[in-house]
């Protein structure tokens, strides 16, 4: 797809202009989300059939690395619904299609993801609250510790176990408007990073119609492994790459202007090795990042180990090298510059912002989950 150019130049405008005020204050990018409404960004993924541009997993990548460069938090949030569009395109029933996807191309809906739990944290294929059946509509009641956005949702997709599951893994994935929802804030919001992306803890309660299930019932663990974690994954590294090119972008700028000359000496063989390095850093993690995309877009079989494995090695490696670059930035301008607020450098909000990576579903548990994998893959087949 080409054409969301204009669109993301003004989406990323607005987002630089508040980004300092909305780490500051925790608040939510309220100014870049409607300029992303207005702009029609958020329909980046909705088919042509729908009303939408038909945008690839490429242009999501694309867009989510360059509101990166200049908001991290903002680059997550526009990522993360485009998995929730994702989903809602590829497993909707026909009659939610038609009501959901047409609005969001439209720049209507923003949709939240509801996916944690407080026993469970973020693991993904399974669930600890039930969706009870009460003749034709289904009652949801559900806590999460972390819902990105969720006060600014216009809708949800939630995981809860399906009605009469026998098991934690037999999960369905339900949409929900806001205005189906009784919505309580349960906490606040005031982490070392990500501050932006207001990820506070919310309980939902309200009762949705049969078809807005989104795939069969118990259904959800296909859902999750042919778009829920590619494109966490994918999107995650593309805001994470994005953070550190900018981080290391504005630093490069620094040097060459006449005040950065005076701190750096560009004939400094310390400098130039710490540039190289950090360049090192990004060129790699845009290789595999650019690499699982294609292999996102070709596999036959997206459970495959060999393509769980790169999924899972992207994220991981994408965490640790952009924070690890935006670490060495901060070692290369020193205090003023790399650890104190206010630079316009931003190099401090990016490390801070970064340091959550390998958090956000932890790096640990994917190199268990990795581990089991090459188990399973004796041949050692590379995707």
């Amino acid at each position: 797809m080409t054409g969301y150019a204009e669109a993301l130049t003004t989406v990323a405008e607005v987002a630089a202009a508040h980004a300092e005020a909305a780490d500051t204050t925790a608040t939510f990018p309220t100014e870049a989300l409607d300029a992303m409404r207005r702009t029609r960004l958020l329909g980046l993924l909705v088919p042509t059939a729908e009303g939408g541009p038909g945008g690839t997993l490429t242009d999501m990548v694309d867009v989510t690395e360059a509101l990166g460069r200049v908001d991290m938090s903002v680059a997550m949030v526009f990522t993360m619904h485009c998995q929730q569009v994702a989903a809602l395109a590829a497993y909707a029933g026909e009659k939610l299609r038609a009501e959901v996807l047409p609005a969001v191309a439209r720049g209507e809906v923003y949709l939240g993801s509801v996916t944690t739990e407080p026993g469970k944290g973020g693991h993904l294929l399974t669930s600890e609250s039930g969706l009870e059946q009460d003749g034709e509509m289904l009652r949801v009641d559900r806590q999460a510790p972390i819902v990105t956005g969720g006060p600014y949702a216009d809708a949800f997709l939630i995981t809860t176990l399906a009605p009469q599951a026998e098991s934690a893994t037999q999960v369905d994935l339900v949409y929900a408007a806001r205005d189906q929802l009784e919505i309580e804030v349960t906490g606040g919001w005031q982490p070392l990073g990500m501050r932006a992306t207001h990820s506070v803890p919310m309980r939902l309660r309200g009762a949705v119609p049969q078809w807005q299930v989104v795939g069969e019932h118990g259904g959800f663990r296909a859902i999750a492994t042919r778009v829920f974690a590619p494109l966490a994954h994918v999107g995650w590294a593309a805001a994470w790459l994005g953070t550190a090119a900018g981080a290391y972008s504005r630093v490069l700028r620094h040097a060459r202007s006449e005040a950065g000359r005076r701190q750096f000496a560009p004939s400094s063989e310390l400098v130039l090795l710490r540039l190289a390095g950090i360049r090192t850093r990004l060129d790699a993690t845009n290789a595999l990042l650019r690499h699982t995309v294609s292999v996102v877009d070709s596999a036959p079989d997206m459970s495959a180990a060999p393509v769980q494995s790169l999924l899972n090695t992207l994220k991981i490696r994408a965490a640790e090298e952009s924070f690890a670059a935006v670490h060495e930035l901060v070692e290369l301008v020193g205090l003023r510059h790399g650890y104190l607020t206010g630079s316009p450098l931003a190099v401090e909000r990016a490390f801070r912002d970064l340091r959550s990576a390998s958090l956000n579903y932890g790096n640990d548990r994917l190199r268990l989950a990795n581990g089991a994998l090459a188990l399973r893959d004796p041949g050692v087949r590379l995707a």
